[in-house]
């Protein structure tokens, strides 16, 4: 208590000072122009097929995930919970508009305005280390100390669960999560247990146990395999993840929670991708030395949200998901592929076909098919899991991840983007041949569907902006695409795809993106990206046209709420509507 006091001082303080100086902030209206670019959407999911156990460890889980936007909300910024609670406090249009748009963004920073403060008394930008590094710290004090330290230490220090503060003599030292989040990690570890009492999955019981073990002992690599084995009609995630939020080295990992149902007809349907990994790894566009032998056939889920928290909802909400991102788990156990079809079907409805009216030429509206929009997705998922993970550069043992550092998260996205088209486009191939039977759509029709739906979305993509890893990554496929001439601007300011070029310069694209990471070239991935993670005037006249449509959604959870009766503040919520 003590310390969220203190947090409100300084932050109060703060205010006083900048408020005079900063800019003026967005009045109510604009800030309410400003969250309708998130579609209210409702997501409703059915549960009565679920155990009566489930269902009872359903809402403990919901009511879990609720503290996962406590403990995120302090990694994001130090001062976020206390202008959070500070909030809360203001009871006029003014104050409720600012909550609404805090709540959006879990934070001050406008994540689609290239992270710009939208209130004011904070600082103009979100800061690139988050909360996980002392605000003062430089790139450079870091890694000279980090030389300092014994291994087992320096690989904490560069680790996903610890973030890094100074001592009493201003000196750095790594903390522990277990410690940084202990109070709410041990509400949120009660909840889990008392959650695996009540299931009567097996494998639901084994990951609530080991992860909320996690967080007291800050070894999570039990509970990550406990995950890949998940394999219940709850199907739920639950820790600290991706790395999206750590702008200086892409260390630290964020805490998010999705708590899902299973659908496990569509989970079925698209196994069928999943069993062909290594056929597919086996002819990357890639010098063969860089191939791997995969492991076993990693999980395919395909699930609809019932909740999400934290890094899962924060800004543009996240459609699918690749993890474990540990090397050490995934080598082997794989990666599992986590399909969010109810938010998938809510982004196509109200954003994708709304822009494919705009960005493609009459006819080629005709191309555009959820089928393909999800089925990449999927593909995009699973190729996450293939080309370069455990690399040698001068002799060292290392991975991507590492060598790529601030750069990966918009490297690698692209990769999956670009190995997804190139996966499918090789299943297509080979069931044009008769050579696999293929519960997708192929042939020449399938292709147009497929890569004119490709481009639309990328608008969608184009819009979270470009301190977004997705979004900067897309920019620089796009105008690759652009360069190569698969992709047309038109003059009528739309644009097409050349299916004479798209293929070829997709397989050039991939080669390029999976070579950058099996040698771990941070300097060339900084070339390309510097290049070509632009906007540029032809794109930005189509992105302007779009300005008056949503950018994303923003989840309405009419399931969870009616489970628990209960929302944060700022949530929107079925209840009060």
């Amino acid at each position: 208590m003590r310390r969220i006091l203190l947090a409100v001082l300084i932050l109060m303080t703060t205010a006083l000072a900048q408020e005079t100086t900063s800019p003026s902030a967005p009045g109510v209206d604009e800030l309410n122009r400003m969250a309708a670019r998130f579609a209210p959407t409702p997501l409703q999911v059915d549960t009565s097929a679920l155990s009566p156990g489930d269902k009872k460890a359903l809402v403990k889980l919901i009511q879990a995930a609720r503290i996962v936007n406590h403990i995120f909300m302090q990694q994001f910024w130090s001062g976020d919970l206390a202008l959070y609670q500070k909030l809360q406090q203001d009871k006029s249009a003014l104050g409720q508009a600012r909550l609404h748009y805090f709540w959006i963004n879990k934070g001050p920073w406008s994540e689609i305005d290239e992270h710009k403060a939208f209130l004011p008394g904070v600082p103009a930008r979100k800061p690139a280390g988050a909360n996980f590094y002392p605000d003062d710290m430089t790139k450079e004090e870091f890694e000279a100390w980090a030389k300092t330290l014994y291994p087992e230490s320096k690989q904490a220090a560069e680790g996903f669960f610890t973030v890094i503060r100074r001592d009493a003599k201003r000196k750095l030292k790594l903390v522990p999560y277990s410690q940084e989040y202990a109070t709410d990690l041990n509400k949120a570890g009660a909840l889990l247990r008392e959650a695996a009492a009540l299931t009567d999955n097996a494998t639901l019981k084994k990951f609530l146990t080991t992860r909320a073990a996690a967080f007291s002992n800050n070894n999570y690599y039990e509970s990550d395999m406990a995950w890949m084995d998940l394999d219940a009609p709850v199907d739920v995630t639950y820790g600290p993840y991706e790395t999206y939020n750590d702008e200086i080295f892409g260390y630290k990992a964020a805490f998010e929670a999705y708590v899902n149902i299973r659908d496990d007809k569509e989970t079925s349907k698209l196994a069928f991708l999943g069993q062909h990994l290594q056929e597919i790894e086996s002819n990357l566009p890639e010098d063969p030395q860089y191939r791997a032998k995969l492991g076993a056939l990693a999980p395919i889920r395909v699930v609809n949200e019932v909740f999400g928290a934290g890094d899962g909802n924060h800004g543009v909400q996240t459609a699918a998901y690749n993890l474990p991102n540990d090397e050490k788990v995934v080598q082997q156990k794989g990666s599992k592929r986590v399909m969010l079809k109810n938010v998938q079907e809510a982004k196509f409805r109200a954003i994708l076909m709304p822009i494919s009216k705009i960005v493609l030429q009459p006819a080629a509206q005709n191309d555009i098919s959820f089928e393909l929009f999800f089925t990449h997705i999927v593909a995009h998922e699973l190729t996450h899991g293939l080309g370069p993970h455990q690399i040698k550069v001068n002799g060292r043992d290392t991975n991507p991840r590492l060598e790529l550092k601030n750069l990966y998260s918009a490297i690698e996205e692209a990769k999956a983007d670009v190995t997804g088209l190139f996966a499918l486009q090789f299943l297509m191939m080979l069931a044009d041949k008769g050579a696999i039977q293929a519960p997708l759509p192929h042939g020449p029709e399938a292709e147009h569907q497929l890569y004119t739906t490709y481009l639309a979305s990328s608008f969608r993509t184009l819009r979270f902006g470009l301190q977004d890893a997705h979004a900067k990554g897309m920019a620089m496929q796009f105008n690759y695409l652009l360069d190569r001439g698969a992709y047309v601007a038109n003059s009528d300011g739309t644009f097409s795809v050349d299916f004479n070029k798209i293929k070829d310069a997709v397989r050039d694209l991939d080669h390029d993106l999976l070579t950058l990471e099996a040698t771990g070239d941070y300097q060339g991935a900084k070339n390309l990206l510097d290049r070509l993670s632009v906007i540029r005037p032809e794109t930005q006249k189509a992105l302007d046209r779009l300005k008056s449509l949503p950018t994303d959604i923003e989840p309405i959870f009419v399931t969870a709420d009616s489970l628990t009766g209960t929302k944060s503040p700022g949530e929107p919520s079925a209840l009060i509507r």
